[in-house]
């Protein structure tokens, strides 16, 4: 019989193997002793999709290899008058005028994408126009690039901010977002885009557990070598097993670390919910099984393995690497989770979905998605938006290729109904606009000619954009960029958020135009500003 080596990922978290509970642990409380959270989010995605079952017909695939192979129904693309500046700045602005939060009000602003246009100017200094018109200058934070993962590592990032000493009591914002697009060939149909705009700080109703644990290895599963062009180079197969092996590690150190703190066995029991980083939504349910079968390893006598458990006792020895491509393990287990992901995995998933990949944004557009479905109305029943989500507990597995990846989980400690009012999926989704394959394939050939140009306009309508949404409007001679907004719609939610909450509202009437020089005014505002952070810093002591 085969054993488990010490190094494995797998290897089962047993009372005698657990960290040594006589050492001092880092974390003497699953909560952040300060609440430390996510108060409000934003997502933004772009007008135009095309349907995977069309996609499917287009591209010669079988019937179903999209839409039942992938687990995918729609995919979310942009034309020219969008880049990834423009995304970004879009969910940005519409997170703070939704919340009525004040542009002066922010103290940090970090990025997390892997959609580069430029090597040296960050994403996240073309975003603070929006913050230095308001003549705030002082805001931390910058870009964060590994594949899908920056924008967890910019949530960590911040979190960690707002705990810290160093915070002067203003929010932070995190907006991580992607274009995901793809050559020609088998992995188009697993582009998308999206970005997800989310407000930190203190006393928040979703509040990150101290617990986590992370995953790094080299690898090249998924790169973009090539920096002529925005395709990646991509090892499909080897990049799902990376995943696989990633949250095989992720669990089980998380799950030595919990078990630490809490004196009790983890499983998957544990959790309301999982929101998984979601490439394409079937990977998304080979994980949820993958996490079963974990527990099965870890403790193969738990309850809920008894009734296979002579089927299921041929997988006890096997070695991890052997796993990942064993179809008959796969399909043992997937059967085994299927209540689990129906009940803690697929209400997370309707917007992974809908959009495809957003690369970063991917897992907290399913987050997002969560806390749509909680308060989104059962037939037949009575529900409390402001109390639904009270008391669950998140577990979240963020995942880049390259690779890195983090396991963490979030406790709602306070009413979340607020975050799916303001983000109001369903409305927006049914506002779509659906282009045919043809024109998809045109719009991103359109994209290859003008990938790293200098000196053209964008040849797009703005009047296919959704309200309030920031576009590109020239690229000059020397590669600058400048943008300008569709006006905002005046029926548009927002909401007066918490006694905590600063209503002071940005102006939103007309479009507004933006280059990469501040006017005289917002230097004049300059010092306002500073008297405000310093009011903050006090109120923080």
């Amino acid at each position: 019989k085969k054993s488990l080596p010490p190094h494995s990922p797998l290897l089962a978290g047993t009372p005698s193997a657990m960290v040594d509970r006589s050492d001092p642990v880092a974390f003497t409380t699953p909560e952040s002793p300060k609440g430390v959270g996510i108060h409000g989010m934003e997502v933004y995605f772009p007008r135009f999709a095309v349907k995977q079952s069309e996609l499917e017909k287009f591209m010669g695939a079988s019937e179903g290899k999209f839409t039942i192979g992938l687990g995918q129904q729609n995919m979310a693309f942009v034309n020219d008058l969008e880049d990834i500046n423009s995304v970004c700045m879009t969910a940005v602005a519409n997170l703070l005028e939704k919340y009525n939060v004040a542009p002066t009000d922010i103290g940090r602003l970090e990025v997390g994408t892997e959609t580069l246009i430029d090597k040296s100017k960050s994403v996240k200094t073309t975003l603070v126009q929006l913050l230095n018109e308001h003549g705030n200058f002082d805001i931390e934070g910058v870009d964060n690039i590994n594949a899908c993962y920056g924008g967890t590592a910019a949530l960590l990032n911040t979190m960690a901010w707002v705990e810290s000493s160093a915070w002067d009591g203003r929010y932070a914002v995190v907006v991580c977002g992607d274009i995901a697009v793809y050559e020609e060939g088998p992995a188009r149909p697993t582009g998308g885009c999206a970005a997800v705009a989310m407000l930190i700080g203190r006393d928040a109703p979703i509040v990150l557990q101290t617990v986590r644990s992370s995953h790094f290895e080299d690898a090249y599963d998924f790169y973009k070598p090539n920096l002529s062009s925005e395709y990646p180079t991509v090892f499909g197969q080897e990049s799902n097993v990376c995943y696989l092996r990633a949250l095989d590690g992720c669990y089980r150190r998380f799950a030595e670390k919990w078990e630490a703190v809490s004196r009790k066995r983890l499983t998957m029991d544990e959790w309301n919910h999982v929101v998984l980083h979601s490439p394409y939504n079937k990977l998304v349910k080979k994980s949820g099984a993958r996490m079963v079968y974990n527990d099965f390893i870890r403790d193969h006598g738990l309850p809920m393995f008894k009734k296979q458990e002579k089927e299921l006792q041929k997988f006890l020895h096997l070695m991890p690497e052997e796993t990942y491509d064993d179809r008959e393990l796969e399909k043992a287990f997937t059967e085994l989770a299927r209540p689990m992901y129906k009940d803690k995995v697929e209400p997370s998933v309707l917007l992974p979905q809908e959009l495809g990949n957003s690369y970063t944004a991917s897992m907290y557009t399913g987050l997002l998605s969560l806390i749509h479905n909680w308060h989104k109305p059962k037939a037949g029943a009575q529900v409390d938006t402001e109390a639904a989500s009270i008391g669950k507990k998140v577990l979240m597995f963020s995942y880049g290729s390259g690779l890195a990846a983090t396991m963490y989980s979030l406790k709602i400690m306070g009413p979340t109904g607020h975050i799916a009012a303001a983000a109001n999926l369903e409305e927006r989704l049914e506002e779509r606009k659906f282009l045919s394959p043809q024109e998809f394939t045109s719009v991103l050939a359109d994209r290859e000619t003008k990938y790293g140009k200098f000196d053209w306009t964008p040849s797009g309508d703005t009047s296919n954009l959704f309200p309030g949404t920031y576009y590109l409007k020239q690229v000059d001679s020397h590669g600058r960029r400048s943008y300008a907004r569709v006006p905002v719609s005046p029926f548009r939610r927002t909401i007066n958020y918490g006694p905590g909450a600063l209503h002071s509202r940005p102006s939103v009437a007309g479009a507004r135009n933006f280059s990469t020089s501040v006017g005289a005014r917002a230097l004049q505002a300059a010092a306002p500003v500073a008297a405000r952070a310093a009011r903050f810093a006090v109120r923080a002591l």
